[in-house]
């Protein structure tokens, strides 16, 4: 097969696009705190890094579609509609180490921040299981009949509109 840029792009658009409205939303809410020093670094731990846990997926994912890395540009990255790249760190469940890290650090902000991720998160219309390992419970998101993009593009205005708020 013949390398497919479209669908290599696609792939990255979809990523930033909600890496992108962590990012906003996370600094709308630093703004709106006045945040700064270590409150500011778990902020964006808890707000935006915290989907790093992608990362732990990204294997199982390239195996699962049969993708060679050493074929990187002979073939399209594959591009499985509803792969669950969530793992329990993304889920509320999660909360039983944060409010912890939370309670040594003498800080709220990890979970307000792990709250505002996951808000974000829930909108969006992919299978979520709240409780993932303990139970299979699943749901979808929030207000299903509106699009995912037409959610990440309210969520970026109204971030971008707190930040030049707050500047």
């Amino acid at each position: 097969r013949r390398f497919d840029s479209s669908r290599r792009h696609h792939f990255f658009e979809a990523l930033n696009m909600t890496i992108l409205s962590h990012i906003l939303f996370t600094t709308a809410g630093v703004k709106i705190m006045e945040l700064n020093g270590k409150e500011l670094l778990l902020a964006y731990v808890f707000g935006v890094l915290i989907d790093l846990d992608h990362l732990v997926k990204l294997p199982l994912y390239l195996k699962k579609n049969n993708f060679k890395i050493s074929n990187i540009f002979k073939q399209s990255l594959p591009r499985e509609r509803y792969y669950n790249w969530r793992t329990s760190l993304q889920e509320p469940i999660a909360l039983s180490w944060i409010i912890p890290i939370a309670i040594f650090l003498n800080s709220i902000i990890p979970i307000i921040f792990f709250l505002s991720h996951l808000f974000l998160d829930y909108l969006m219309n992919y299978r979520k299981s709240p409780f993932y390992p303990l139970s299979k419970f699943a749901i979808r998101g929030l207000s299903t009949s509106i699009s995912n993009k037409t959610k990440e593009f309210i969520i970026i205005i109204i971030s971008i509109c707190l930040i030049l708020l707050h500047l």
